[in-house]
């Protein structure tokens, strides 16, 4: 039996993890959130799982704390206060759902971080195709927002 961490697969996405652009790092973290909180949706059906559910929306919350440190909130930039006003918004919205076992929110949330995981995979598809076409003028990819 495999032990934690030495799989093949453990193998790849921590090699797919430390060579990914910060666009991407972003994007894998969405889709984390979007994960665990379906996860969380399906076992909120029955009271005999509901510690699935919490567990699954605490390790959401967790990504979205991650989300709101990466912001770069020292300069005026609108984008990454807008951000940080979402993510605070969608922490209090998992608390309510985790409080009251409310699916409806979850799918709420989710919808919203679809949005941004589809924006972010933009942005992050154009710096990619830049680090290809320009190694000269590769320069970092910044998280302001």
């Amino acid at each position: 039996m495999p032990t934690p961490g030495k799989t093949p697969y453990d193998a790849y996405k921590k090699t797919e993890i430390n060579t990914a652009n910060q666009g991407t790092l972003i994007v894998m973290m969405y889709d984390g959130a979007i994960k665990f909180l379906n996860i969380a949706r399906d076992h909120m059906a029955s009271p005999k799982t509901y510690d699935v559910a919490n567990t699954n929306i605490i390790k959401a919350q967790d990504i979205i704390t991650e989300l709101l440190l990466s912001l770069n909130l020292d300069e005026k930039n609108e984008i990454a206060h807008n951000l940080f006003s979402l993510y605070m918004y969608f922490k209090k919205r998992l608390l309510e759902a985790n409080i009251k076992k409310d699916p409806a929110i979850i799918d709420e949330v989710v919808r919203y971080l679809k949005e941004l995981r589809e924006a972010w995979s933009k942005i992050s598809a154009t710096e990619s195709k830049t680090d290809k076409t320009s190694i000269e003028q590769k320069g970092s990819f910044n998280i302001e927002g």
